[in-house]
């Protein structure tokens, strides 16, 4: 079963969203280490997210970076096998919105629109 691996907040003001979710929730946000275009992740201003302590099931990483449309927060659902959950979108009535991309040291992702317009991004890990 799919289950949620990663978030990503869009922000207009990205220090004042650190500032929020920090000084409300407690999180960790730091510049990122991801080892991707360091020139895009400049651009992006992205930042990392730590919500606490990982446990067992739940979720503990996500996103903050600067908003370059009208996006909302997006969440990511872990896959097995991209590739197949793809194939399916537009069967079932959705939309690929965005097509499968590797990020190196990450794996592979992709965004798709359900059948009601709701964005939802697919995360397949990098096997080490």
């Amino acid at each position: 079963m799919a289950n949620i691996a990663h978030f990503m907040i869009p922000a207009d003001n990205v220090d004042r969203a650190k500032h929020f979710y920090h000084n409300l929730l407690g999180w960790k946000i730091e510049p990122t280490k991801n080892p991707m275009d360091p020139a895009k992740m400049a651009a992006m201003q992205y930042h990392d997210i730590r919500t606490g302590s990982a446990k067992e099931g739940e979720m503990n990483t996500g996103g903050l970076y600067k908003r370059h449309m009208t996006e909302s927060i997006l969440t990511f659902v872990e896959v097995e096998d991209i590739d197949k959950v793809l194939s399916k979108v537009e069967k079932l009535g959705g939309r690929v919105t965005m097509q499968k991309e590797e990020i190196k040291g990450v794996g592979l992702t992709a965004v798709i629109e359900d059948s009601e317009g709701n964005v939802i991004g697919l995360w397949k890990p990098e096997m080490l």
